[in-house]
């Protein structure tokens, strides 16, 4: 989900400013990348539909739709005939909801692999190995040494770890980023033909208290998500989570019950204290940081591309990115983490969490 304006939380106010750039230059990201490689990455300006199911929900919403419209936004708020007038598969009882056409979608594992091939062929080299640790020489950052002890030379280094970006060794305890792991499970199922198009947009809802989401994709696959565990690395896929997935997708469109279940996965939201992103370069020269996006890194894919390079071609930290520079988290202890992370043979688990 491409979700700057349904994304919207209490004192995230900054953090919306970076958002909505980043939802702004995904057209013509897109364009160009579609262009260069010739992948289709799921790209899509279909909108959200965010509903809620009971009073308590619809309050929450409406607090929501206020809080949007304080920034600057400008969601509809439709009534429950409305909602199931757009998506007709809602469940009867939807009490109202938001229609935000700005929020859109992409597919992130197309995305992911369209950027490999665009890298490519720009030249860029990937070493698929783990980096054990951080080479400082004259207290300037210089490069990395992997898993195997290759060392890696290089001028400028970023350090883009996800959740574990706070456990590289040789990073220097003031300036290791404080991010930890959140986990979130999520599902994804296959709409039949026959029962197409199950949804026009995305649909999203607070149950319970509980958010969800579902997300179509013009591929017929349908995502179901996500739960929000601080669980460490953990990246189990319990029978707990799939149910309540499940039980609250059901409440909000009962015909889900119907479709094939293909996928059950776990992933790692990388965490930042204000959850925000830190960008730009650290007080060790020659070290950047690139982490921390949480529940937004697929949205703040362009953005954050256009600040690193820049800042990596100039040395300054573009003003749409000053407030996020890792400066900001200087005198703070680094977070405790409940459990190890995984060994160098679990990259997989590793993954940022995308729907």
């Amino acid at each position: 989900m491409l979700a700057a304006v349904t994304e919207l939380h209490h004192g995230e106010q900054t953090l919306l400013g970076l958002n909505l750039a980043s939802a702004r230059r995904y057209p013509d990201f897109v364009a160009e990348l579609t262009e260069a490689t010739g992948h289709d990455v799921g790209y899509r300006a279909c909108g959200t539909l965010a509903v809620a199911l009971d009073s308590d929900d619809r309050a929450h919403l409406r607090e929501l739709h206020a809080l949007q419209q304080r920034s600057g936004l400008t969601p509809q708020w439709l009534n429950g005939r409305e909602c199931r007038r757009l998506e007709p598969m809602l469940a009867p009882g939807v009490r109202g909801g938001l229609r935000v056409d700005d929020d859109h979608q992409v597919d992130p594992r197309r995305l992911a692999a369209a950027l490999v091939v665009a890298c490519e062929q720009a030249g860029v080299t990937f070493t698929r190995a783990w980096a054990r640790e951080l080479s400082v020489a004259r207290e300037r950052a210089t490069g990395v040494v992997l898993a195997d002890g290759t060392a890696l030379a290089a001028g400028q280094t970023v350090l883009a770890g996800g959740s574990l970006s706070g456990r590289l060794a040789g990073v220097p305890a003031d300036v290791l980023p404080p991010v930890r792991p959140v986990k979130g499970q999520v599902l994804r199922l296959t709409v039949p033909e026959r029962y197409a198009p199950f949804l026009h947009r995305t649909v999203r809802a607070v149950v319970r208290g509980s958010h969800v989401y579902l997300v179509p994709r013009v591929s017929g696959e349908l995502v179901v998500g996500a739960t929000s565990e601080e669980l460490g690395w953990d990246t189990t896929v319990t029978a707990g989570g799939v149910y309540e997935l499940l039980r609250d997708a059901h409440e909000l469109v009962p015909g889900i019950t119907e479709l094939p279940l293909t996928e059950t996965r776990a992933g790692l939201r990388p965490a930042s204290p204000d959850n925000a992103p830190l960008l730009g370069p650290t007080a060790l020269p020659g070290l950047h940081l690139a982490t921390g996006h949480y529940r937004n890194g697929v949205l703040l894919t362009p953005v954050t591309g256009d600040v690193m390079a820049h800042t990596l071609a100039t040395g300054e930290l573009p003003e749409v990115a000053r407030a996020f520079t890792p400066a900001r988290f200087t005198n703070l202890p680094h977070p405790p983490c409940a459990t190890a992370p995984p060994s160098p043979a679990s990259p997989k688990d590793l993954t940022e969490l995308s729907a």
